[in-house]
């Protein structure tokens, strides 16, 4: 089924409530005009039978019938529109106006002093009459019971109130019908800096990230729309350049080791070798792709944790004496630059063993490889009520503040001509990184002097796990 478009919804139910709104506002004019009619007509019907009713009340003989009838005829001088019948018990007439024509059921006989609702009628001549009638009695002769009954033409009345309603439906009909093209006209046109943030994003493509969509010209309650929409588009174009960065770093730092090995294997196969040679030849094979490998497995490591699926598992971990471990693994490298390793310091914390090692290890690999000969490398654990915190430091060049950012990145190296004396492919940091964000931590760095320091901050989620 074909959805409708917005500028039809909002078009019909404008349309509607205006319409909805206009049919009440006539109906309640003209139950107004209405009811004014009906209460004028009232109040003449009633003064007329006040008249005959007080002209009966005094009269006793004959005669006096006779000055009644000359009183009412008199009455109804200038006053055509007004019909009076008065008729005795036995249906004798006593008085009639020439158009006097009431029907049967306001005939009807009704106790004394019993009023009827107002009747309307109309006539063989299509005129409408409203019409009232009132037993009446003398009191000088109590045993002679009159009907007295008045009506007024109201054709007049009716026929303006016909004319009314269809001008009112007319009037309504024509201002839905205009109500409705207003409407469509006006969505039409605030509905155009939709159509023109819809341009402005199409012309935004792979290599045009870099473009905004426009906020000047929206309304007001689209403007935060349009400034989500730059924000997701910042954000693309952060994550489109980071993936196109790390597409050429990769292509890079595979390409020297894959040139070696296959420059070694040609040069090895122009001629026959002896044993020792191709024993030599695989050996160097074996570390090019030993290397290869642990790149391989960093990578998938940090694309898991791009998408959360790096989940540590959580254990009591003795922070001093993980520590130890990975700096007796590290002695001995650092014995022959002459670096002086120590830890002072002493915490524990629930959280993936194994993980925090390789952070651990990533950081004083990086630390040797920086700090120079002579040089110390101190590792500090502190223990607090919120959080435990694990900083490394070492001696050497400060590392400009510029570039703090740029070191989580991957395959990024300050000292990019030290890419081949085996530093590694430049993940460390970064896998770093994506350990201590996957146990909730953050890392920071601090390089004044002659002092570089990475501190590790983990918060204490399970006290009672580390506890016990």
């Amino acid at each position: 089924m074909a959805r409708r478009s917005l500028t039809f919804r909002l078009t019909l139910m404008i349309s509607v409530a205006a319409t909805a709104i206009l049919l009440l506002l006539g109906i309640l004019v003209g139950t107004a005009v209405e009811r004014h009619f009906r209460h004028h007509d009232m109040e003449m019907l009633e003064g007329k039978m006040t008249l005959a009713t007080h002209a009966i009340e005094n009269a006793a003989t004959g005669d006096a019938m006779a000055a009644i009838s000359r009183q009412l005829g008199d009455a109804l001088v200038g006053h055509a529109d007004i019909e009076i019948q008065v008729k005795q018990a036995d249906d004798t007439t006593i008085f009639a106006s020439e158009h006097a024509n009431f029907p049967n059921h306001l005939l009807a006989r009704q106790p004394a002093s019993v009023d009827l609702s107002a009747v309307s009628w109309r006539t063989e001549s299509r005129r409408l009459y409203l019409g009232i009638a009132r037993d009446v009695r003398s009191p000088a002769n109590p045993d002679t019971a009159f009907q007295v009954m008045v009506a007024t033409d109201i054709t007049h009345q009716d026929s303006f109130m016909r004319a009314f309603r269809r001008t009112l439906w007319s009037a309504v009909a024509l201002a839905m019908f205009l109500t409705g093209v207003a409407t469509w006209y006006v969505v039409r046109r605030e509905m155009q800096p939709l159509q023109a943030i819809r341009q402005e994003a199409s012309g935004i493509t792979a290599r045009r990230l870099d473009q905004r969509l426009s906020s000047a010209a929206v309304p007001a309650e689209l403007e935060p729309l349009v400034d989500t929409l730059n924000e997701m588009l910042a954000r693309l174009e952060r994550s489109f350049q980071r993936l196109t960065e790390f597409s050429s770093d990769l292509a890079h730092e595979l390409r020297t080791p894959l040139s070696n090995l296959l420059t070694q294997t040609q040069v090895t196969l122009t001629k026959a070798r002896s044993t020792d040679e191709y024993r030599e030849v695989l050996a160097s094979n074996a570390e090019e792709l030993e290397r290869l490998s642990r790149m391989v497995s960093d990578m998938l490591f940090l694309a898991q944790a791009d998408h959360a699926m790096v989940i540590p598992t959580r254990e009591p971990v003795e922070l001093a004496i993980e520590t130890q471990a990975v700096l007796d693994f590290y002695e001995a490298l650092a014995s022959e630059k002459h670096i002086a390793l120590s830890l002072a310091g002493t915490g524990s914390m629930s959280g993936d063993r194994l993980m925090l090692r390789r952070a651990l290890s990533n950081l004083l690999s990086n630390a040797i490889s920086h700090t120079p000969e002579g040089g110390a490398i101190k590792v500090v654990l502190s223990s607090a009520e919120q959080a435990v915190q694990i900083s490394v430091s070492n001696t050497g060049d400060p590392i400009p503040a510029e570039l703090h950012t740029r070191l989580f990145d991957r395959f990024y190296r300050v000292d990019a001509s030290r890419e081949r004396m085996g530093q590694g492919a430049g993940l460390g940091l970064a896998i770093t990184d994506s350990i201590v964000r996957a146990h909730g931590g953050e890392i920071k760095l601090c390089s004044e002097g002659d002092m570089t320091k990475f501190t590790l901050i983990f918060p204490q989620l399970d006290k009672a796990l580390a506890a016990s």
